[in-house]
């Protein structure tokens, strides 16, 4: 007669897993701001509503870090991408003039690495203090066979909140309104698919190589973090100096400008306004990729677009270089004619 099988035997290690939420429960705390009723190990995270606002909205998102994970578990370098993950959030409510109010995440592998989870920890509960959201929460679930040895998936969930009427939007943005690009840090979490299949396929480079277009490794600059604009954007937010705004994350400026624009209106993108930084450069030659797919793909060193008055854009433009951020006019709003694409990269 066979022997009584364990839930250890068929793969998940409880034990383990305990260790892990012990270990990080530290890193939780930390992340703790007013308005958190819970602790650590509840079932469900428990936030008290903000008071103090006219009509407070909510707003969420999710999102994960797509193949860029790839390159954190090559590197066997998992803090940055934790801190990827709520940054990009952070970015996504901040379209709407959200502030973070508290995050939730999920890591699924298989076979639970404590170090792993807690360096993962590490670097969500950095992002969550660095943007003043609390870690209220999440999951890790081990999932033999499920996963590849090594291999994990990590998504997040975030709410902020808004006051109604001074939320912006597409309805806000009118002719004559100039765009404000942002600067990225990078490829921040977009188009890793085909830099990996450049970099590591093609190219046959290994993570310590150089960089095509720049004097950095190629781990430093993959792994370089999706950075927040909360600090900087959202105080011109709150003031109404900001009639739209535009994340620039998978798609571009063609499939994120767009969504931050009536129908009948056209975003006119000056090429010529910035210089494409050295890796998007690189990345460009070395692969033969053609410019509008590249401008489709990745960032191309925009990762925040603001629309705002036509009178107010130098003063935007100031505000955001005084806030240490590198900003500039990047093109202007116009009426779209017939079948002209929203956004005009000219």
């Amino acid at each position: 007669m066979a022997e009584g099988l364990s839930y250890r035997e068929a793969g998940v290690d409880r034990a383990a897993a305990e260790r892990a939420k012990s270990r990080i429960a530290a890193l939780v705390a930390s992340t703790e701001v007013d308005g958190v009723l819970s602790k650590v190990g509840s079932f469900g995270g428990l936030f008290r509503t903000p008071t103090g606002m006219r009509s407070p909205v909510l707003v969420s998102s999710a999102d994960g870090v797509g193949t860029k994970l790839k390159v954190a578990i090559r590197a066997g370098r998992h803090d940055t991408v934790g801190q990827d993950l709520v940054n990009h959030c952070v970015n996504d409510i901040l379209v709407e003039g959200a502030r973070p109010l508290f995050f939730l995440d999920y890591v699924g592998m298989g076979t639970l690495d404590e170090g792993v989870v807690e360096s993962l920890v590490e670097g969500l509960a950095l992002a969550c203090r660095e943007n003043g959201c609390a870690l209220l929460g999440g999951e890790t679930a081990e999932m033999p066979d499920f996963y590849a040895p090594g291999d994990y998936d990590l998504a997040g969930f975030i709410v902020g909140v808004v006051e109604e009427d001074g939320r912006p939007g597409a309805g806000r943005v009118s002719e004559g309104d100039r765009l404000v690009g942002v600067a990225s840090s990078g490829f921040h979490t977009n188009g890793y698919s085909l830099l990996r299949k450049l970099l590591f396929e093609r190219l046959g480079l290994e993570l310590g190589d150089e960089f095509p277009g720049s004097d950095t490794s190629v781990g430093e600059v993959l792994l370089r973090v999706h950075r927040s604009y909360l600090r900087s954007v959202h105080p011109l937010v709150q003031e109404g100096r900001v009639l739209s705004l535009a994340h620039i994350t998978g798609g571009g400026m063609p499939g994120n400008l767009n969504r931050s624009l009536p129908e009948d209106l056209q975003a006119r993108v000056d090429r010529s306004s910035w210089e494409l930084p050295g890796e998007f450069r690189g990345v460009m030659e070395a692969g033969r990729i053609d410019e509008r797919e590249m401008f489709e793909t990745f960032n191309m060193g925009v990762g925040l677009v603001l629309v705002v008055p036509e009178e107010d854009a130098d003063g935007v433009v100031g505000a955001l270089h005084g806030a240490g951020e590198s900003a500039w006019v990047l093109g202007d709003i116009r009426k779209r004619q017939g079948d002209d694409p929203q956004v005009l990269l000219a």
